[in-house]
């Protein structure tokens, strides 16, 4: 098992996370360092993760080349570098793989009462909408599209992932519905940023941006399983 960790500018947080993630459960960390401008590498390093570089940046790009650099891995875990979600929720993502249960397990932040009011009101809106038009168009039911995951990656191959931004975690869930999947939601903690601002919600342009990919991608697939695959 290896927990991947796309990372861009996270000096201060990625640390802490690493050693948080390796103290939790017994699995291998792998921290893609997404172009940073920052200490990132070099921390994660010490901490004891195995560092890739990809220089393109995009959140799917650097997922993309943990998971090819994870090759011996049967399930692989994403976890986002700013330590906003709990290492410790690990074993809850795990046990349903582990236990043959399913194939990709969400971790989902609308089933935590406590993290619902730290996530931004147009965040929590975004999440609720993309959601009803997933589980609408692909028979599906889920709550959040939180990037805290965990997946098969015999099945993660299988699903030939294309988009390279914003749109990827959109892209998995789709398409493993469409394959058939078994996807199940797990509650697990949210909270603030320990060091840094959000390259999402915490910017207009970041929030802009994520919602025209994450909507385009959920349309695009969507569109297909309804009319094609279902």
């Amino acid at each position: 098992m290896t927990v991947i960790i796309p990372a861009l500018n996270e000096a201060g947080n990625i640390r802490e996370l690493v050693a948080e993630v390796r103290a939790t459960t017994p699995v291998d960390v792998i921290v893609v360092d997404n172009n940073s401008t920052d200490a990132t590498a070099q921390e994660a390093q010490e901490a004891g993760a195995q560092v890739v570089c990809e220089p393109r940046r995009g959140y799917g790009y650097a997922c993309a080349a943990g998971t090819l650099a994870a090759a011996n891995a049967d399930i692989v875990v994403f976890l986002d570098g700013d330590y906003s979600f709990s290492p410790a929720d690990l074993p809850l993502l795990l046990a349903p793989l582990l236990e043959r249960r399913a194939d990709l397990v969400l971790g989902t932040r609308s089933l935590d009462r406590s993290a619902s009011g730290r996530m931004p009101p147009h965040q929590r809106f975004g999440n609720w909408l993309v959601s009803h038009i997933m589980n609408r168009f692909c028979h599906i039911s889920i709550t959040d599209l939180g990037p805290y995951r965990a997946i098969r990656r015999q099945l993660l191959m299988e699903l030939e992932m294309k988009e390279m931004t914003y749109g990827w975690p959109t892209e998995m869930i789709v398409k493993a519905a469409q394959s058939g999947a078994r996807i199940l939601e797990v509650p697990v903690s949210y909270i603030n940023r320990r060091f840094g601002k959000s390259k999402v919600s915490g910017t207009v342009r970041g929030s802009v941006l994520a919602a025209w990919f994450i909507l385009g991608v959920t349309f695009r697939y969507a569109w297909k399983t309804k009319y094609w695959s279902c």
